[in-house]
């Protein structure tokens, strides 16, 4: 199986278990592999026949820069979520990172896998 990959996506969203985490928009980080099929696309030279990780791309920027969680782990599960069911991803890696979260760590964060299997 084929992977397109978008590497260091960064958005600002409201995220963390602390109170005053919940009143300020906080940088995290998102890398995805996505695996799909790109023989289709590679014979037609069509957009159309290509997975269109533009438009994944500004829909998990929609949707981080809107939400409101206590956890990167569920921010990571419901990315993911979107991906393969909107999309029809059949497979993804995502991590997800918040930077400067830790004192002396460049950045903190989840790599999760999931499948279609996952959101049956």
């Amino acid at each position: 199986m084929d992977r397109i990959f978008l590497r260091g996506l960064e958005i600002e969203t409201v995220i963390g278990i602390w109170e005053w985490e919940q009143r300020i928009k906080q940088l995290v980080r998102i890398d995805l592999e996505l695996a799909t099929d790109i023989r289709p696309a590679a014979a037609t030279d069509s957009i159309e026949a290509a997975l269109d990780y533009k438009e994944i791309a500004k829909r998990v920027i929609a949707y981080v820069s809107e939400s409101r969680v206590n956890l990167v782990e569920t921010l990571a599960d419901n990315i993911a979520r979107m991906i393969v069911v909107d999309f029809g991803v059949p497979w993804l890696q995502l991590s997800i990172s918040k930077p400067g979260a830790i004192e002396g760590s460049r950045d903190v964060g989840v790599l999760i896998e999931r499948t279609t299997e996952d959101y049956a």
